[in-house]
């Protein structure tokens, strides 16, 4: 299994192909959320609603012997895109490996110079969700043990 440090230098790679070009990036960026698998329509409920987002985006885990997997959708292109990378850097990681996770690669593909502050804020939202389903479930864990 890859880990989160792969998964992240996999994706700047993939960026810097891109030669720094916005329009390319943003375009790319839309293409990966293209790629997301669809999340069942049941699970978009107010409930899985990522807090914090302007775009809607909804964000459901689930734990799998004892890897998480994320299910996410976003009603805008972008943002569907942005958090197609986060469930493909933590899916099948360990909740303590998802708490433990410096997440580096959004200063390396220069993330900020094609997102707003709104996105930036909605991004560090997703982030913060996913690491709450990993506080949950280790939590979960632990007390089970």
């Amino acid at each position: 299994m890859n880990s989160i440090d792969s998964k992240q230098d996999e994706i700047i790679n993939e960026f810097s192909l891109l030669d720094g070009d916005m329009e390319m990036t943003v375009f790319y960026i839309m293409e990966l959320g293209q790629k997301l698998p669809d999340m069942k329509e049941a699970d978009k409920t107010e409930d899985n609603i990522v807090k914090g987002c302007q775009s809607k985006v909804w964000m459901v885990a689930n734990l799998k012997g004892d890897n998480l997997y994320f299910e996410a959708d976003s009603n805008t292109a972008i943002t569907k895109g942005l958090v197609s990378l986060l469930v493909r850097i933590f899916n099948g990681q360990t909740p303590e490996d998802i708490l433990n996770a410096d997440l580096y690669f959004m200063n390396k593909i220069g993330m900020e110079r094609f997102i707003g502050t709104q996105r930036s804020n909605g991004f560090a939202s997703m982030i913060k969700q996913m690491k709450l389903y990993a506080l949950a479930y280790k939590t979960k864990k632990e007390m089970t043990s």
